[in-house]
């Protein structure tokens, strides 16, 4: 699969090309979001606000990228673009 940061970018470039329709396109969150923030808990719980910043920062990139806004790595992410 790939890297949360690629997920970004790549949803960003789809955002970035007009398109005909007023919808937005997005994607199923979870793999764009969710590797920094469960490393980041390691299911601890003195680890639960460094985990819920990992999260926010993935969020804020993917509304980014749901809007072709977003910068490649603008946001913190454990994992670098293949």
């Amino acid at each position: 699969g790939l890297t949360e940061e690629d997920s970004s970018i790549f949803l960003n470039a789809i955002n970035s090309i007009e398109r005909k329709g007023p919808w937005a396109m997005t994607f199923s969150f979870s793999r764009a979001n969710q590797s920094s923030a469960l490393k980041a808990w390691a299911g601890k719980k003195e680890n639960v606000e460094a985990a819920q910043k990992a999260l926010l920062a993935r969020a804020q990139a993917n509304s980014e990228a749901s809007e072709g806004k977003y910068v490649a790595g603008s946001q913190p992410s454990d994992q670098e673009s293949l």
